[in-house]
Parts: structure tokens; C-alpha cells; sequence
């Protein structure tokens, strides 16, 4: 075992976890709101991870530090990719977690971040199972594109994609903020482990989940 390249993993999970509990993603309240268009922390703290490592890379690329073979990048199929996209978002609506945030929910005391971690586990060993079939190997490998790169697909400048990407998470930085102040949709720390939604109107509220654990329940009027 490379305990170098083990270490740096390791490291880099704990990390991780510990940036996706500061930003609020080990509760399912915060990915659900997301998609209610509520609360757009999952939006800004995913929009801007991706927004440094494509400028890491980029400037990587233009130093010629992954050398003369660059680095790998899959081949995309267009039918598998747009099927998986809907599984897995609809198992992020459902289950209000991803893979990585359904650990950290666990780890933060969650009883439904291991339900989730559990269905995981077993959609990965039913997909295992039905993988050879010919009717997923059709799925997988059919509407092959070519370029592999959004670059290399619109055929312009990877500065010139990275730069509409800053525009437009700026554009979506500042409709989720009229968003949230609309909606006072925001999750704090406090709602979350109250158990209180600041979407639902005081008059609308009824009982609601206390504790990180789910444990008990505890009637809230706050007012917005």
C-alpha cells in the first residue's frame, strides 16, 4: 500500500467532511430547500468549488504540469450520463443527501444519513448485478460524444468557458439571493437543529423533528 497517496486521501475526506458540515450539507434540509429554490447555499458552495478547480486546472494545463499526456478524462455517452444525472437527482429530492453528505449526516449523529448510506450501498450491488445485461450495456455505451471537453465541444478557448461559467455563477449568486430574501428561505444552523422551516408560514407550522438525532417532537410558532 502507498501510505503517501493513503495519507493524502484520507486527509482530504476528513477535510471534506468537515468543509460539507460547516456549510450546513450534513442536514437534508439544506439540499431539499435547493431544490425548492429556497435556500441556494448548495448552489453557491458547489458553483464555487467548481469554479477554483477549473482555474487550478487551467493554470496547471497552461504550466505543462500534467506533462506531454495531460490527464484523464472520460468518455461521455450521452444516454447513460442524462439517465444517471435523473436517478441521482431524484434520489437527492427524495433523500434530501448525496453520496458524500449522506456520510457527513451520519457522522453528525443522523439516523437517516445511514438509511441513506444503506440504499446506497444496495443500488450499487443492483446495478452490479444487472451491469452485463444487454439492455445496460446498450444504455451505457450508445450516443458516444466525441469531444471530451466542454472546450473541445463548442470549439473555443477553455479561458472563454471559464469565463461565462463567472458570469454565470454571478448571475445565479444574485437571483438566489432575491430568491431567499423572497422566500426568507435561508437554514441556519439553529433552524436545522430546531427542527424549524423559515419557508412555512407561522400559521402553517406544526410539529417538527427535534434534535439531530429525530428524536422526539416539539411544536414551533415562530414567526417569519
Amino acid at each position: 500500500m502507498d501510505y503517501g497517496v493513503a495519507g493524502t486521501a484520507l486527509t482530504s475526506g476528513i477535510l471534506f467532511g468537515y468543509v460539507l458540515e460547516q456549510a450546513g450539507f450534513g442536514s437534508p434540509c439544506k439540499l431539499t430547500a435547493q431544490f425548492r429554490l429556497t435556500d441556494w447555499s448548495v448552489f453557491k458552495v458547489m458553483f464555487t468549488a467548481i469554479l477554483v478547480a477549473a482555474f487550478g486546472i487551467l493554470l496547471l494545463q497552461s504550466g505543462n504540469y500534467f506533462g506531454s499526456s495531460g490527464f484523464f478524462v472520460p468518455t461521455t455517452f450521452f444516454w447513460a450520463t442524462a439517465l444517471g444525472a435523473a436517478l441521482i437527482g431524484a434520489g437527492f429530492a427524495v433523500g434530501g443527501y448525496c453520496p458524500g453528505t449522506s456520510v457527513v449526516g451520519f457522522m453528525s449523529g443522523r439516523i437517516d444519513g445511514l438509511v441513506f448510506m444503506l440504499g446506497m450501498v444496495l443500488g450499487i450491488l443492483g446495478f452490479a448485478a444487472v451491469y452485463d445485461a444487454p439492455l445496460t450495456q446498450t444504455i451505457l455505451h450508445t450516443a458516444q460524444i466525441g469531444a471530451k471537453t466542454l472546450p473541445q465541444w463548442l470549439g473555443v478557448s477553455p479561458w472563454f468557458v471559464l469565463s461565462a461559467m463567472v458570469i454565470l455563477a454571478v448571475g445565479g449568486f444574485v437571483l438566489g439571493r432575491m430568491m431567499e430574501q423572497r422566500s426568507h428561505g435561508v437554514l441556519t444552523a439553529e433552524d436545522i437543529v430546531e427542527g424549524v422551516d423559515p419557508t412555512i408560514e407561522s400559521s402553517e407550522k406544526g410539529s417538527a423533528v427535534h434534535g439531530n438525532l429525530g428524536v422526539g417532537s416539539v411544536s414551533h410558532t415562530r414567526a417569519v
